[in-house]
């Protein structure tokens, strides 16, 4: 990650500024995301060069019914809803996108899974795809789409284990 930017939880301050090009997500970092904060629903991180936000994610707990995975893995599973992150709403500033900002931002998140998932036990990380464009994005990290819902992909915890062995691997 380049020197001069910093990922920490979101900072109440400096949001308005931010522009990622997509309404729904600039009106969520602007309105909603402390509000998802202080009532628990949701955990906010922002990438920030100097003070200027210029990427953000959100972290949720979530469940994905058993049926909605790969038959060769609901043979292993039980049959209610199996625990996961869900990585939501993230986007990169559109001063920053094209710049790598996106992957870090994605491998950021997916360590912190992780860590969340050896004091919970989480099967799974979640994310839900904007878009074909997205879906490819994801995908490119080992994201495989649910059954019945071509822009819902899951990364099995273990999977996402070897993703960020590699991510280190190659020094990103």
């Amino acid at each position: 990650m380049p020197d001069s930017i910093r990922i920490t939880a979101l900072n109440p301050a400096n949001r308005d500024d931010f522009s990622c090009g997509n309404e729904a997500l600039d009106r969520y970092i602007k309105q909603f995301a402390g509000q998802d904060i202080k009532r628990k629903i949701a955990v906010s991180y922002g990438a920030y060069k100097e003070k200027r936000l210029i990427g953000f994610y959100t972290l949720s707990a979530a469940s994905i019914a058993a049926e909605e995975l790969p038959e060769k893995l609901i043979k292993k599973l039980p049959k209610y809803p199996i625990p996961a992150i869900l990585i939501g709403r993230l986007a990169i500033d559109i001063s920053h996108q094209g710049k790598g900002l996106g992957s870090i931002l994605l491998m950021d998140a997916i360590k912190r899974s992780i860590r969340g998932g050896e004091l919970l036990g989480i099967f799974a990380i979640l994310v839900d795809a904007k878009d074909e464009k997205a879906k490819s994005f994801y995908e490119h990290f080992g994201f495989t789409a649910l059954e019945q819902n071509a822009l819902r992909l899951f990364l099995p915890v273990q999977t996402a284990l070897e993703v960020v062995s590699i991510e280190k691997t190659n020094g990103e």
